[in-house]
């Protein structure tokens, strides 16, 4: 029997535990996948990117016609708060663990019919969990990953709860004993099952374009940052699979695995099959923008 570890977590107000935590079956979140999520990753007790997280929050939720239930300072009290009664349930310290904030907010609490009704009040689930980044020999030798068509819907950019087409694409590459699973929409790169995806040819970062058929990673902004900051070519374009896979690299991105090469893709090598130039200067600027977070915050 899978039992729920005794971590603290915030639902509709009010802070409990996992195993106490309790919402209606009549939750348009359980029913229909009727919500949005966001996840942020904490650095010794340090938000890293929040503003960019609950900017991505409040898009997800104005696009699925939800308002947002919490202030900014709402939020951030909340998390706080989540954050040290973490470190307390663990005997812990804020500074030798990392952390993952999971938040969820669903239309709410109504009888089962697929028009969004607008007078109930939102579901907000907040929980937080250790951090599990990738081994140092995954960063040392890459992960291998397999391709797939993208199955999915047309309007990934929402941060949706209904990640039935995500579980179905990990799958597919866990299936394979691979780490990801590396999409494509009519012929041209999308993204991968739980993060976005990044080629580089002649030492240029390609990354799809911020529309409709993708999440836009937080890291989006984080890698041009970078690119410029290390004087590396960046673009925004649709990426044809014979470019990914004739490309010197491919990485990818997302707040549990930062930037992570990957260096074999359907059983072939990519580039020189081992991880390269420019994904050490993007792993060596990621650790750079941490610490220059976290000196901050001390000041």
């Amino acid at each position: 029997m899978n039992t729920l570890p005794c971590l603290p977590c915030y639902l509709n107000g009010e802070f409990t535990t996992l195993p106490n935590a309790r919402i209606s079956v009549m939750d348009r979140g359980f029913i229909f996948g009727d919500g949005v999520y966001e996840v942020a990753p904490v650095y010794a007790g340090q938000l890293f990117r929040f503003e960019q997280h609950m900017a991505r929050l409040e898009r997800s939720l104005h696009e699925c016609r939800i308002n947002n239930p919490l202030t900014r300072p709402q939020w951030v009290d909340v998390i706080t708060q989540l954050i040290a009664s973490y470190t307390v349930s663990t005997g812990a310290t804020a500074q030798n663990i990392d952390q993952l904030i999971y938040i969820q907010v669903s239309r709410g609490v109504a009888m089962r019919d697929h028009v969004m009704p607008t007078d109930i009040t939102p579901t907000v689930f907040v929980m937080t969990n250790q951090m599990v980044p990738p081994s140092t020999e995954q960063r040392q030798q890459g992960v291998a990953c397999v391709s797939a068509d993208d199955f999915r819907w047309a309007k990934a950019h929402i941060k949706a709860t209904s990640l039935l087409g995500a579980v179905f694409a990990r799958q597919i590459s866990f299936d394979a004993n691979a780490i990801e699973t590396v999409m494509f929409r009519d012929g041209y790169l999308s993204e991968a099952a739980t993060c976005n995806v990044w080629v580089v040819k002649d030492a240029k970062v390609l990354g799809t374009p911020r529309d409709n058929l993708v999440l836009e990673g937080i890291r989006y902004g984080l890698i041009e940052e970078i690119c410029q900051a290390q004087g590396i070519g960046f673009e925004l374009r649709r990426v044809s699979r014979a470019e990914v896979l004739a490309a010197d690299e491919i990485m990818l991105s997302s707040a549990t695995k930062e930037v992570l090469p990957a260096t074999l893709l359907d059983g072939l090598p990519v580039g020189h099959g081992r991880p390269g130039p420019v994904y050490a200067k993007l792993y060596a600027g990621y650790q750079d923008a941490k610490a220059q977070m976290l000196r901050k915050a001390a000041s």
